[in-house]
C-alpha cells in the first residue's frame, strides 16, 4: 500500500513548549484512522501538520509523497480535504450552502470572482445529495443547525476528490440524535472502498464510525499506542492515555467506555 502520510521522529515546539514528540507513523491509502486522547494531547496540532499548515521542528513529514519544507503547500493542500471548527469559523454565514461546497475547488471560503464550470456545480450537487443535505443548497450557512453544518463541511472537504480526508472532532457540539446521524454517515464513508484515506480526531470512542481500521492514542504529545483498531483500542491503553481506569465495550460495530 502507498503511504499517504509518513512521519518519522516528528517533533514540534512552539513558544518553548513541546507539543509533539517522537511521532513516527504511516497511513496507507486504504486506511481509516481514529486519533484519540485527552485535551492537550496534541491531536489538533498533529492534524495541522497533516493539513500542511504546520511544519515540524524536527523529523520528517511526508504527505502524499511530498516532503513538508520542500513542496509548495498551496499546491499540496487542495489534495487534502479538511473539516474543523477553525475552518467552519472562516465560512461566511451569509454564503449559500451550494457555494460553500463548490468554492473548495479554489481552496477559498466565500465566493468572489472565481469561475466554476457546470461540472464543478454538478459535483457540488452530487456531494450535497450524498451527505443528505441537497435540500439545503439554497439556504445560507448561518441558518443551518450544527449537524447540518457538519454535513456541509464534509461535502466541501470531498469537493476536490482528495487523497486524504481529515476530520477534526466532526461530532463536537452535536446532541445525541445529531451525533448518531453523523456517525452513520461517517460509517458509510469509512466503508466505501473508493473513499480516500482518512484520519478522524475525537475525544470519545462512541464517535468512532464503523469501518475504522486503525487507532492512535496520544498523551502529552507522545504516542501511547498505534496500530490495527482492535489491537490498539484496549482497556490498558485507554487507561494509560487518560490516566483513569477505563473499561471498553464493543457491540454491533460501536464502542463505549466507562470508568472502572
Amino acid at each position: 500500500m502507498v503511504a499517504v502520510v509518513d512521519l518519522a521522529d516528528v517533533k514540534l515546539v512552539r513558544n518553548g513548549s513541546t507539543l509533539l514528540q517522537d511521532i513516527t507513523w504511516q497511513v496507507s491509502e486504504a486506511d481509516r484512522w481514529v486519533v484519540i486522547g485527552p485535551n492537550g494531547a496534541g491531536k489538533t496540532t498533529l492534524m495541522q501538520i497533516l493539513a500542511g499548515h504546520l511544519h515540524p521542528t524536527a523529523g520528517r513529514a511526508e504527505l502524499l509523497g511530498e516532503t513538508l519544507g520542500r513542496v509548495d503547500v498551496f499546491e499540496l493542500r487542495p489534495r487534502i480535504g479538511v473539516t474543523s471548527a477553525a475552518l467552519a469559523e472562516r465560512i461566511p454565514r451569509g454564503e449559500a450552502v451550494r457555494d460553500v461546497v463548490v468554492s473548495a475547488a479554489y481552496a477559498v471560503t466565500g465566493r468572489w470572482r472565481e469561475h466554476y464550470d457546470p461540472m464543478d456545480m454538478e459535483r457540488a450537487e452530487e456531494l450535497l445529495e450524498q451527505l443528505r443535505v441537497d435540500h439545503l443548497a439554497d439556504r445560507t450557512f448561518g441558518t443551518l443547525s450544527e449537524g447540518e453544518r457538519k454535513r456541509v463541511q464534509i461535502a466541501r472537504a470531498l469537493m476536490t476528490d482528495p487523497e486524504l480526508l481529515l476530520l477534526d472532532e466532526p461530532a463536537a457540539g452535536l446532541d445525541v440524535a445529531g451525533r448518531e446521524a453523523l456517525v452513520q454517515t461517517l460509517s458509510e464513508l469509512s466503508q466505501d472502498p473508493y473513499a480516500p484515506a482518512s484520519v478522524l480526531v475525537t475525544h470519545h470512542v462512541e464517535e468512532i464510525p464503523v469501518g475504522v481500521t486503525h487507532a492512535m492514542l496520544l498523551k502529552q504529545g507522545r504516542v501511547v499506542a498505534a496500530g490495527p483498531l482492535f489491537e490498539t483500542l484496549t482497556d490498558a491503553n485507554m487507561t494509560e492515555a487518560f490516566d483513569l481506569d477505563l473499561a471498553l465495550s464493543h457491540s454491533d460495530g460501536r464502542w463505549t467506555v466507562r470508568a472502572v
